[in-house]
């Protein structure tokens, strides 16, 4: 099985005719059977406002969420075990209506470039295997150390033990703080690829408005392709392969996501109704 799927949902109004306000949850479920979440990364939200996201979507719709930055290492300042356990029992009460409804795809633990492939860190993810156990763990790395030759094989295995989804990552080669695309199944459930795009110079560029330029990229039709080419082939290996493009600075997710879903013929059951003024790509 395929989805497809953007991070947010109320940036995409390209996807309806002439629409003056952000997509609602509602509407992008029109379109899309799941949705990549990062709010939690920055601040995690009352366990009313996840609820309430539950009574906008079909009874299938899954969420994909970025953990907090607490327990991905993120704050350059060193946290406590106790500190770390704290938000972790915090994000765990926010997002149980979507485990008790089925809705919870994934907790995606996006680690920062300075998290490299040590043995303290392996431990770490022990810990947080440990942690959120009975939860579905998806691992993205962004430090080229754990994709070394002699490395990479152990990073498989570690994955694969402990049930992980270790993420499929399309980025710009930008040398050691950038990881390569290695789409392998660790989790016999789900294959979850995230979708970057290319833009080297963006990717590259600092500043405070960073963002704009990092996921600015219009993947052209012959990179799906290739794309469409390479999950086809793990089809039969994993239930399921979600794929989320992220590439949205400049519009270009939605569009991207629709294309490939056209090429190939991917159909989603159980969407919410689409509104009349619904933008028709093809």
């Amino acid at each position: 099985m395929y989805t497809i799927g953007l991070t947010s949902w109320s940036e995409h109004k390209s996807l309806i005719k002439n629409i003056n306000h952000p997509l609602t949850l509602q509407e992008y479920s029109a379109f899309f059977p799941t949705v990549e979440l990062d709010t939690f990364f920055y601040g995690i939200p009352r366990v009313t406002s996840v609820a309430s996201w539950l009574t906008q979507v079909p009874s299938n719709f899954k969420f994909v969420i970025k953990a907090n930055h607490s327990f991905t290492l993120h704050p350059r300042e060193e946290l406590t075990t106790e500190e770390i356990s704290e938000k972790i029992s915090e994000f765990k009460k926010a997002i149980s209506p979507l485990v008790d409804n089925n809705a919870l795809k994934t907790i995606l633990c996006q680690f920062p470039p300075y998290f490299d492939a040590t043995t303290k860190n392996v431990t770490y993810l022990r810990y947080l295997i440990k942690e959120l156990a009975n939860l579905p763990l998806s691992f993205e790395f962004r430090n080229r150390s754990w994709f070394n030759v002699h490395t990479f094989n152990s990073l498989i295995n570690f994955c694969t033990q402990n049930d992980v989804t270790l993420v499929a990552v399309d980025e710009p080669d930008v040398g050691q703080l950038s990881i390569p695309f290695k789409s392998v199944i660790t989790n016999k459930k789900l294959l979850l690829v995230r979708l970057h795009g290319r833009n080297k110079a963006g990717w590259q560029h600092k500043g405070p408005d960073w963002r704009k330029y990092r996921t600015f990229y219009d993947y052209t039709d012959s990179e799906l392709s290739h794309l469409k080419d390479t999950l086809l082939l793990q089809q039969n290996s994993v239930q399921e392969i979600c794929i989320i493009f992220n590439n949205n600075s400049g519009g270009h997710a939605a569009k991207n996501a629709l294309s490939l879903k056209s090429m190939m013929n991917i159909k989603f059951d159980n969407l919410n109704k689409k509104p009349p003024e619904q933008l028709d790509f093809f």
